[in-house]
């Protein structure tokens, strides 16, 4: 497999699952991601409820809230990707903001405090938020100023999950001494979902369901609509053997004999994903220990499974 470092050479039998693109309408709905262009106006949940309805779905899940003014990226998952979907309330995010000064302010001085502002920063979130106040670091990747015009400062933010732009903007105001707060925003990436990644309004959800069920025309639902497996693509892959899948399913941790192929940039405790040689998301769980470990490793176990995605069965069961 393209860069991926190869354990153990393995074939997958084609009897058993389906690479992602090619499921059934129906299974590609129930296990399908929208990379959903929220407006302005709606909460989250409120968005969650109208695709179940246009969908004709029991359940959808998000990726991340957005506060009810705030637009841009709000990966939706449907079905059985509800689970998949919570992948990324640890993705990376970024967001495109304006951030208006309370007065004026030399530009020389904004830049010099935005340099200040990148790397590890600490936060308490708002009041309002939905998690226990208390000071906490986060990492800023970059911080990038497009645009100053008088008050208004026009910025890009690439930051860790968990990092609240309205604080940061608060922060920024604090530091410089003149007050600042958020006016608007945006976000423009969640993990691998992005703007330039089939980006779906409600509208075109709703005109793809329609295309599907009264002309059969399928195609506009399969562009609207991902697989779940997307929501794992920015995190390192462990590929399985199909002797191992079922066993996963059924809870077991990822045994080093099981493994067919990895990513070179797996750190020993971090979150990998686990996959088919499908390319179909089974689980996801702790690695315990590095890529290069994992290569040499003869037997054990090589990942804590946490979560698992894939239904039992689907895979022959080799194991007792």
């Amino acid at each position: 497999m393209k860069d991926f470092l190869t354990k153990s050479k393995s074939f997958t039998n084609p009897e058993y699952g389906c690479a992602p693109e090619e499921r059934e309408i129906s299974d590609y709905i129930s296990h399908g991601v929208i990379n959903l262009d929220k407006p302005s106006g709606p909460t989250s949940h409120e968005i969650d409820s109208w695709v179940k309805r246009i969908l004709n779905l029991e359940k959808s899940g998000h990726g991340g809230t957005l506060d009810p003014k705030v637009t841009g990226v709000l990966p939706v998952g449907l079905g059985d990707a509800t689970r998949a979907i919570q992948l990324l309330l640890t993705a990376p995010k970024e967001y495109v903001c304006v951030m208006t000064f309370h007065h004026e302010v030399d530009e020389d001085k904004i830049r010099e405090v935005f340099n200040e502002f990148t790397g590890k920063i600490f936060q308490l979130p708002p009041v309002k938020s939905a998690v226990k106040r208390e000071l906490r670091s986060r990492n800023v990747y970059y911080s990038t100023i497009y645009e100053i015009n008088g008050r208004d400062v026009l910025f890009r933010i690439g930051c860790e999950a968990g990092t609240y732009v309205r604080t940061y903007c608060h922060n920024i105001g604090e530091a410089i001494g003149v007050g600042a707060h958020m006016a608007e925003l945006r976000r423009t990436q969640v993990g691998s979902f992005t703007e330039d990644n089939h980006l779906s309004t409600l509208q075109d959800v709703t005109d793809a369901y329609h295309f599907y069920k009264e002309d059969g025309d399928e195609s506009f639902l399969r562009k609207a609509i991902m697989p779940m497996e997307r929501a794992a693509d920015y995190l390192p892959k462990v590929v399985i053997k199909d002797s191992a899948v079922d066993a996963i399913c059924h809870g077991a941790n990822l045994a080093s004999g099981g493994i067919a192929y990895l990513s070179g940039n797996i750190q020993k405790n971090s979150i990998v994903a686990i996959e088919t040689l499908k390319g179909e998301l089974v689980a996801s769980g702790n690695s315990l220990f590095s890529s290069d470990e994992i290569l040499n490793l003869e037997s054990g176990f090589a990942v804590n499974v946490s979560k698992v995605f894939m239904k039992t069965d689907i895979y022959a069961k080799m194991w007792k």
